[in-house]
């Protein structure tokens, strides 16, 4: 598949490979040095000299920062854990998210590198492009909103839900992409054909924060929809993107990813499956070797749009048992909370499922008795702490597996 200046966001996503890696890593050690200036990073690299970090295996020794840590240390050291240097007023936006884990917008352009993203997966100055992630105190839809700006586009601030507004939005707007979660892409399908409105402007969309299957791929695609899904974390910003070669997910600009073996921080071999770590060179906010939690494995070559940056095969699971349901992490912790809130309960254990190609979640608890009253309760307190609501089902002590595992995801 040849590749055209008109197919690429800039010319920086097909030079050669060695040349990309020569970049990064000659910014690295200047990256290295703003982040030392920080108590945080100040602790976690004492010893290191900034200018022996110019390659990978250099990279590969400095120590881990494991997303799962950053609730604990951004309690200990509000908002950031120590990992920033700036004030929260030098920022554009602050955010939260599950944990709590405290973000903040840098205020320069498309500060969550989202653009290029939106451009592979077909979007172009002056297309009208409908939001739906959330603008509620989390980042993901300012993420999509400054990438869709950053590009020239312009943007409905629709959020999620309300789907008779939505409907207005779009016939009125007419338009033609679409941001936001595959699955709420699905019910505002389903609902526009229950209600004959017209929702046919929509032509592309970039779907992120859900599992998209290949049965709901298919469905979209029949209403007429190319849609590309694009990965990222409400931290780092987008990572990774998948392009109309359809083959992998092509690693954004300006980071630098590595996939290291759960629990280790040591680069698997190529081809293995390890945890995505990832370093930024943001100097606003850069993050030294943050692991993710999520597994993936590289892809051999370059892609057949012609990108040459490294490609991964996607998202393939969690290193630790922390999950994404319909957008949201779900924590081990969290479900530890619920046990607190309930003594009288046993152990735990968080199904989550596909359901009509929704996210569903089953909490299993052990429990002496089939009390009605107290599985109301127990439901009442999992939307509490997960914010995220699921079916609570009791069952004898003993009946769940002594396995330590707290979250199954069957999907």
């Amino acid at each position: 598949m040849a590749v055209s200046a008109h197919d690429r966001y800039d010319t920086r996503e097909t030079r050669t490979p060695s040349v990309r890696e020569t970049e990064l890593f000659s910014r690295l050690p200047a990256i290295l040095r703003t982040a030392m200036e920080t108590p945080g990073y100040a602790e976690r690299l004492r010893g290191i000299d900034p200018s022996k970090v110019t390659n990978r295996a250099a990279l590969a020794t400095l120590p881990i920062l494991r997303k799962s840590d950053l609730p604990a240390l951004h309690k200990t050291a509000p908002p950031f854990g120590g990992f920033v240097g700036s004030q929260a007023g030098a920022f554009a936006r602050l955010f939260t998210s599950p944990g709590p884990i405290f973000e903040a917008e840098s205020a320069h352009a498309d500060p969550w590198r989202g653009a290029r993203a939106l451009f592979a997966a077909g979007f172009r100055p002056g297309d009208v492009v409908l939001n739906t992630f959330s603008y509620h105190l989390t980042p993901g839809g300012f993420i999509f909103d400054t990438a869709a700006r950053a590009l020239g586009c312009a943007v409905i601030p629709a959020g999620p839900g309300n789907t008779e507004a939505q409907f207005e939005l779009i016939e009125a707007y007419r338009p033609v992409g679409y941001c936001g979660t595959p699955d709420f892409l699905k019910i505002l399908l389903d609902s526009a054909a229950s209600a004959g409105r017209d929702v046919s402007s929509v032509k592309r969309a970039s779907v992120s924060g859900a599992a998209f299957p290949k049965s709901l791929q298919d469905e979209i695609a029949s209403h007429g929809i190319a849609a590309y899904q694009a990965f990222g974390t409400a931290e780092l910003g987008l990572i990774a993107y998948e392009t109309s070669a359809r083959d992998g997910m092509v690693v954004n600009e300006d980071i630098i990813l590595e996939i290291v073996s759960p629990g280790t921080g040591e680069p698997v071999a190529e081809g293995d499956v390890g945890e995505i770590v990832v370093t930024t060179l943001d100097p606003d906010h850069p993050w030294i070797r943050l692991a993710i939690g999520d597994l993936t494995a590289t892809l051999p070559g370059k892609s057949p749009c012609g990108r040459t940056n490294l490609r991964i095969k996607g998202w393939m699971g969690r290193a630790d048992q922390t999950t994404k349901v319909k957008g949201m992490f779900v924590r081990p912790e969290q479900i530890a909370e619920i046990g607190r809130r309930h003594p009288e309960l046993g152990r735990l254990r968080l199904v989550v499922a596909r359901d009509n190609e929704q996210d569903i979640m089953t909490l299993w608890c052990e429990c002496a008795s089939s009390d009605e009253a107290l599985q109301s309760a127990i439901a009442s307190t999992l939307r509490a702490v997960t914010k995220l609501g699921g079916t609570v089902e009791l069952t004898a002590p003993g009946n769940l597996p002594n396995d330590g595992k707290v979250i199954a995801d069957e999907r």
